[in-house]
């Protein structure tokens, strides 16, 4: 597994136990095809899991070339050397590749429109996952959050401590993920599509449910938590400018991979009073 020092990554580790190797940044460049080659050369691998990416929103504005290097070219090579070896992918992507007009919760088969370079690198690095490995599995999360590395759950506790009042914008809509949810669903999709005869490769959504606003999930996060309760004031996406434009709509329908992975959305609530209680913040 490749990103294994991200925030998925490091929940897959987690999850998998002694079942998965895991490579960061610094035991695999995954932009290093020599590199690569090394890590997928024990012949007891089945399935190989890229969690890696650059995932800076804001600052791959200004630095569009390094998004793209590892988030199309990393993903390139993986699936250049994973196909030679006849070993399926599991890629992780975004919701950050659509544009996100409209309500309606988007399907795998929705329009690729993405607002920003993160966005742009994304899916730029899907269509060469999807055009180098036939056997391809991408799973496109939103909003993900959790323990490790640094999130929105991490942020509101942080500036909560720091303010007595708080601007959230409330005109964005997703489903928050939690990492470990989000490894436990690839562990279920390496079991499945590693078994004799899976042909339901392509494309996959996977969300935390219900869906609801950045200031709803802010106040989940401060209802359940411990620390300071700021004044959490409604404002809109035009309010709160950053340099990367974000899709007012990230909500995804994840019928498909509950259809055939058995897979079925975790409700976010449940593993954010998890996540708390792991981080100490939760109400006692």
């Amino acid at each position: 597994m490749f990103g294994a020092g991200g925030q998925v990554g490091r929940a897959l580790v987690e999850r998998a136990g002694a079942a998965a190797r895991g490579f960061d940044h610094a035991a695999c460049d995954v932009c290093d095809a020599q590199a690569v080659a090394r890590a997928l050369s024990p012949g007891d691998v089945s399935v190989v899991v890229n969690c890696a990416a650059y995932t800076a929103v804001d600052r791959a504005e200004q630095e569009p070339e390094r998004a793209f290097a590892v988030n199309r070219g990393g993903a390139a090579t993986i699936a250049k050397a994973t196909a030679l070896r006849n070993l399926p992918l599991i890629h992780l992507s975004t919701d950050y590749v659509y544009a996100g007009a409209g309500t309606a919760a988007r399907r795998e088969t929705a329009p690729i429109a993405p607002l920003n370079a993160y966005g742009a690198s994304k899916a730029a690095g899907d269509a060469a996952v999807a055009a180098a490995n036939p056997k391809h599995l991408l799973l496109r999360v939103s909003w993900v959050f959790g323990v490790h590395g640094a999130n929105f759950v991490k942020t509101m506790l942080r500036l909560g401590s720091e303010h007595l009042e708080l601007h959230i914008v409330d005109d964005q809509r997703g489903g928050p993920t939690e990492a470990r949810d989000i490894a436990d669903a690839i562990l279920t999709m390496a079991a499945v599509c590693s078994g004799l005869g899976f042909g339901a490769w392509g494309n996959y959504h996977f969300a935390g449910a219900p869906g609801t606003s950045w200031h709803g999930f802010a106040e989940a996060i401060f209802a359940r938590s411990r620390g300071p309760r700021p004044l959490l004031v409604k404002i809109g996406t035009r309010r709160y400018p950053t340099p990367a434009r974000r899709p007012l709509n990230s909500t995804l329908d994840c019928t498909r991979i509950r259809e055939v992975f058995g897979i079925a959305r975790p409700d976010w609530r449940s593993a954010l009073a998890r996540v708390l209680a792991q981080l100490g913040e939760a109400v006692p």
